[in-house]
């Protein structure tokens, strides 16, 4: 379970790397957390206090799920490729949902570039009849298994 501080280092995390049209509030979060079951988190904190990686796993409508999300500063250094080594040692399945297009900005203005080839590159299958698309966000579902 996150404590407080946690969830909040999180949010903010996430705002600043996310697209903008996907920024989210602490209530918002605790909504995400919420409608998921069999949660597992996992923090790369830099120097035992700031936050610069997060990753979740989590069981929702009969499916195993990730997010991953890794601050700019960070990203390049093998940080992601961990978390997934670690998450993929736990489970035999993911999903999860990958924006796949240079159209979204962060917050600071800057572009937000896909992940999806640091995705494919570690073992994992885009599924390009299976989008997500609503007023947020357009993402590719991706999909890996053992």
């Amino acid at each position: 379970m996150l404590r407080s501080e946690q969830k909040e280092m999180i949010c903010q995390l996430w705002n600043t790397e996310y697209p903008q049209n996907l920024a989210i509030t602490s209530t918002a979060f605790d909504a995400f957390l919420e409608s998921s079951a069999s949660q597992t988190h996992f923090l790369i904190l830099e120097n035992e206090r700031d936050l610069v990686g997060w990753a979740y796993t989590f069981d929702r409508e009969g499916d195993r799920w990730f997010s991953i999300i890794i601050s700019h500063q960070h990203q390049g250094k093998g940080l992601g490729h961990v978390l997934l080594n670690l998450i993929k040692e736990k489970e035999n399945r993911l999903n999860g949902w990958v924006i796949d297009h240079p159209n979204d900005r962060k917050q600071n203005g800057q572009p937000y570039l896909s992940p999806l080839t640091f995705y494919i590159n570690n073992g994992f299958t885009a599924l390009p009849h299976a989008r997500l698309e609503n007023e947020k966000i357009s993402a590719v579902k991706i999909e890996w298994k053992k």
